[in-house]
C-alpha cells in the first residue's frame, strides 16, 4: 500500500535510494531473509562508513554512507512485499537511525577540528529538521484519503504487538524510542502546536521540506567528505537547522489549519 494518496504524493528528495531499496527487497522476497536482517545490514553499512571516516578513507565512507540509505529503504519494502509488519522492526529502525547519526558526527569530530560541543549542537541540529520533516510527513500521511496511517502522530504508548512479535520485544523498543526521540517530539511540538489540524500540505512544500529528511541529510555527508570539506559538516548542519523556524513559519503563515 502506498503512503499517500495519489494527489498527496511529492518528490521526496531524501528517498533517492527508494527505486533501489525495491529492487533489492524484490531479490530478497523468496528467501529467508525478514526485515530485521536488512536493518541489521545497514547498521553493519553504515559502521563500516564510521571505520572508513575514522581512517580518512572519504570516498569509501561517502559510499556506504548512500548504501545505508539504500538499504534503510529495503527493510519496509520487504515488509510490505512479505506482508510482515512489525512495531519491533519500525522502531529498532528508528534507534539504529539516532545511535548512527551520534556516531557518523562523532567520528567527524574525531578526525577534524571541529569542537566537541559544535558537534553535538550539529547533531541535535539534525534531529530536530528529521523531527520536523516526519512531523508534518505523518500528519500528512493520516489525512491522506487511502494512505498509510500506521505511524501516529503523537505516541504515548507502546502499541498493541502484531501476531509476528512478542509484546515484551514491542515494549522495549518503544521505550528505547521514547527515550531517544522524545525530546525532540516535545521541541518541535512546541514550536507547532497547531500542525496535526491541517488537512494536507501543498506538495512543493512537502517537496522542499524533504531536505529534512534523513536521506538527504546523509547524501550532503556523502557530497562532503570526498570534497574533503569535513571541517564544514558541522558548520553547515548549525546553520542548516535555522531553517526549521523558516518553514515553521511557512506553515502558520501560508498552510493554515
Amino acid at each position: 500500500m502506498s503512503k499517500l494518496a495519489e494527489k498527496d504524493k511529492f518528490l521526496d528528495l531524501s528517498d533517492y535510494g527508494r527505486t533501489f531499496g525495491k529492487a533489492f527487497a524484490l531479490q530478497l522476497k523468496n528467501t529467508k531473509f525478514t526485515p530485521i536482517h536488512v536493518t541489521l545490514l545497514f547498521g553493519i553499512s553504515g559502521l563500516i562508513a564510521i571505520f572508513c571516516i575514522l581512517n580518512h578513507y572519504y570516498f569509501a565512507a561517502g559510499f556506504f554512507i548512500i548504501l545505508k540509505s539504500i538499504i534503510d529503504a529495503a527493510d519496509g519494502e520487504l515488509a510490505r512485499i512479505k506482508n510482515t509488519p512489525s512495531y519491533t522492526g519500525r522502531y529498532l529502525d528508528s534507534v539504529f537511525d539516532i545511535i548512527l547519526n551520534f556516531m557518523f558526527f562523532m567520528a567527524i569530530c574525531f578526525v577534524s577540528n571541529t569542537s566537541l560541543w559544535y558537534t553535538i549542537l550539529a547533531f541535535f541540529g539534525i534531529q530536530l529538521q528529521g523531527t520536523l520533516y516526519n512531523y508534518y510527513y505523518v500528519i500528512l500521511r493520516n489525512k491522506s484519503v487511502g494512505g498509510d496511517a500506521t505511524s501516529k502522530i503523537f505516541e504515548y504508548k507502546s502499541p498493541k504487538a502484531l501476531p509476528s512479535e512478542s509484546q515484551k520485544s514491542v515494549d522495549i523498543l518503544f521505550k528505547i524510542y521514547t527515550i531517544v526521540y522524545g525530546v525532540f517530539d516535545k521541541i518541535i511540538h512546541f514550536l507547532d502546536k497547531d500542525a496535526y489540524k491541517v488537512k494536507t500540505f501543498p506538495n512543493w512544500f512537502m517537496t522542499s521540506l524533504s531536505v529534512f529528511g534523513l536521506g538527504f541529510q546523509l547524501l550532503i555527508i556523502a557530497v562532503m567528505l570526498p570534497l574533503n570539506l569535513i571541517e564544514f559538516i558541522v558548520p553547515f548542519f548549525i546553520f542548516f537547522t535555522l531553517l526549521i523556524f523558516m518553514f515553521i513559519g511557512i506553515r502558520k503563515r501560508f498552510i493554515k489549519a
